[in-house]
């Protein structure tokens, strides 16, 4: 990805590109074109669902790493390019859509490990069986939300005279993949395309007519607005569970007592101020249970192996309980170890908006 393709410098004799229109007498076209990609990239980066894309997930920490890996690599700093992509990698499998330069290190020292933890650990989360309606649907639907939200993007990209180099493609087409891998379509998971895209456009920006241009700029600001307005009005009722169950858990506990929250919203703990019993913060590991799924394939036959084994032994700790399942796949009933674990040393003490309280047995 030649630096002057994206960022050239008209002051430059024998620039293969003019100044674009509009630009300012005195500033460096450089900098406006640094600006305009920042400026595209906030605007397209509200247009996911809020609730999941704008939450604390890998992807918003993981993305820095790529951009930079990126950036890096343009300017032949391989060693930060390689110190980048590595962050990006150990943030989340799919950063290393990127680039894979860990992959030898991580061999190196525990190859059975590496192979579990990024690949087969993850074989039951990642199968379609049962699922495929539901699937479709939500890879649809954030399809559609996330075209919205670049559509003033895309035109410029598909009527660019002159294609942008061939790298910015392939780090679409592997962010992609990175979409893809594991078919659960999680609104967050399309952050991974933004940068590359809003390189795209930028580059297809230059070469287009002010008119075009302004076009463009209009329908991202309009998507901008439409998507800001979405995510200050919406209705966050998890969240809001998720602040009554943890008042709940601050009532009846005291700093420093561990506390077992079973369910999917790991939140909880950090909004009681209460350390975990187990290092498992939610039931996904334990049962396979996540959004991406319809629930066919849960239960405990289908957790990461020797993730019970570990459960079992922390758990008991745990001075309160709370079963937050509130009846989905992984209810009580439907999971014999957490049966046995609460007929072992706890009973019921009360309910918080759905949640069951357990209390250990005197």
């Amino acid at each position: 990805m030649p630096a002057e393709l994206l960022l050239p410098s008209p002051s430059v004799p024998g620039s293969r590109t003019a100044p674009h229109v509009g630009a300012v007498p005195g500033v460096p076209d450089r900098t406006i074109s640094v600006a305009r990609t920042a400026q595209h990239t906030a605007r397209i980066s509200v247009g996911l669902n809020p609730e999941d894309a704008q939450a604390a997930t890998f992807e918003v920490f993981l993305l820095p790493c790529t951009a930079a890996a990126m950036w890096c690599a343009d300017r032949r700093r391989w060693g930060a390019a390689e110190t980048a992509v590595a962050c990006a990698f150990l943030t989340k499998q799919t950063g290393g859509a990127v680039l894979l330069p860990v992959l030898g290190e991580a061999l190196a020292t525990d190859p059975v490990g590496f192979v579990f933890w990024t690949v087969t650990g993850s074989a039951a989360y990642a199968t379609l069986t049962g699922s495929e309606l539901h699937v479709l649907a939500r890879g649809s639907v954030n399809t559609a939300i996330v075209s919205v939200a670049c559509a003033g993007l895309v035109a410029p990209v598909v009527r660019a005279r002159r294609a942008p180099t061939a790298d910015l493609w392939l780090w679409l087409l592997a962010s992609a993949g990175a979409v893809l891998l594991g078919l659960h379509f999680f609104g967050h998971y399309y952050l991974q395309l933004l940068p590359p895209v809003v390189l795209l456009a930028t580059a297809a920006l230059r070469a287009l007519p002010y008119d075009r241009t302004v076009t463009a700029v209009l329908t991202s600001a309009c998507a901008c607005v439409l998507f800001l307005t979405w995510g200050a009005l919406a209705p966050r009722p998890d969240l809001d569970h998720a602040r009554r169950v943890a008042q709940a858990v601050s009532s009846r506990t005291a700093p420093g007592e561990p506390v077992l929250i079973w369910g999917m919203h790991p939140e909880t703990y950090w909004l009681a101020d209460r350390a975990p019993a187990t290092r498992y913060l939610t039931a996904g590991l334990l049962t396979n249970h996540s959004g991406g799924r319809d629930g066919g394939r849960v239960g405990e036959r289908y957790a990461v192996r020797g993730a019970w084994t570990v459960f079992r032994r922390e758990a008991g700790s745990a001075v309160l309980v709370v079963d937050d399942s509130r009846s989905r796949p992984y209810a009580p009933e439907r999971v014999a170890g957490l049966r046995r674990l609460l007929s072992a040393g706890y009973e019921e003490a009360g309910t918080v908006d759905g949640a069951v309280l357990y209390v250990r047995r005197r």
